[in-house]
């Protein structure tokens, strides 16, 4: 369980909030400039005024071209994929009352995983996404969540251990029929499974943005109004029932929606993980345990810390591309055992 300590002050909070935005202007910036063609930030600001009405653009046609239909959809995609990990993330943290619990973790990226598996290799017409996937996608993972739920943490005696090991018990088991379908397919659709399921922003387009971003946008919304009444169950279910918070019904709104949000990226970006446990880790050590505050800053930190591990993805060893699933683990996989080693037993 999370305790509930005495919050920081409004200075730090203030401090914390310009930082992270500083940091999401920055991989705003790095996004749009940097990569095989590098474009000055001069050029990139005149541009971005320039949609507003100030100004006028300095982008040559080729550079235009390059950071309006290449570089553009990739970066409001990964803003978009990294806000919703981190707040989902959050949100299922808040909800099962344990900080490690994430959208991996407990096998909602895997029930995904398998609905966006099933429209790519039965569905899928010339590489595009189905606009329907992320609806057999959200399938997925509410199976996974409800079969995790009702196997590890609807016991009187259930622990956090109990479910993140009922978590990982469904993860493999939709995992292996993931497997399966992908043996039954043709070479092609092999192909764009195996590179969906190492996460990438490498197809993004305006059209993958539209796709998502409704069903992003409708879970984010809910997650950010629920963080007030994540507060208060965070210190016990009976005492949140007695000061007028519907626990059960509260519980299965976030968790639906954080599901619907994850399941929209799984199927547009494939499998990016640490996103979701990572961030909100990192915001509760600086800002503390309110979800008041751990929510909306987890939506921004997230968006920067996505788009700022992509640019490493698309630059580090161009013109080839690591996976940014690769980039993530790598980067968040020390995150994780550091903090797992400062954890005191409880």
């Amino acid at each position: 369980m999370i305790a509930v300590g005495s919050p920081p002050g409004r200075r730090r909070l203030v401090a914390v909030t310009v930082a992270v935005v500083l940091a999401l202007v920055v991989a705003v910036g790095v996004g749009l400039g940097v990569g095989p063609t590098p474009i000055a930030p001069g050029r990139i600001l005149g541009a971005l005024f320039s949609l507003a009405g100030v100004g006028h653009s300095t982008l040559t046609p080729l550079q235009a071209t390059i950071v309006w239909q290449l570089r553009a959809p990739r970066l409001v995609l990964g803003l978009v994929a990294g806000s919703m990990l981190a707040v989902a993330g959050a949100s299922y943290q808040g909800v099962f009352r344990n900080p490690l619990a994430d959208p991996y973790l407990l096998g909602v990226a895997a029930g995904a995983g398998l609905g966006a598996t099933l429209a790519i290799t039965r569905y899928g017409l010339g590489g595009a996404i189905p606009t329907w996937t992320p609806w057999l996608a959200f399938v997925g993972a509410l199976v996974a969540v409800v079969a995790t739920w009702l196997i590890g943490g609807r016991s009187l005696r259930s622990t956090p251990a109990t479910l993140l090991l009922a978590g990982v018990a469904v993860s493999a088991l939709l995992t292996s029929v993931q497997t399966y379908l992908q043996q039954q397919a043709s070479a092609q659709s092999i192909a764009r499974v195996y590179i969906w399921l190492l996460g990438s922003l490498a197809s993004a387009s305006w059209h993958s943005v539209a796709v998502v971003a409704p069903y992003v946008a409708g879970s984010l919304v809910v997650c950010l109004f629920a963080a007030r009444a994540l507060d208060v169950m965070s210190v016990g279910d009976e005492e949140a029932r007695s000061l007028g918070i519907q626990v059960r019904y509260v519980r299965w709104i976030v968790v639906a929606a954080a599901s619907l949000g994850t399941s929209a990226i799984v199927s547009a970006a494939g499998l990016i993980g640490f996103v979701g446990i990572i961030v909100p880790h990192i915001i509760r050590l600086v800002v503390g345990v309110s979800y008041r505050r751990i929510v909306p800053l987890s939506l921004l930190f997230g968006a920067a810390f996505l788009v700022l591990a992509d640019t490493v993805a698309r630059t580090v060893m161009a013109p080839s591309e690591l996976p940014l699933g690769v980039v993530t683990a790598l980067l968040g996989a020390p995150v994780f055992v550091i903090i797992l080693g400062w954890r005191r037993p409880t």
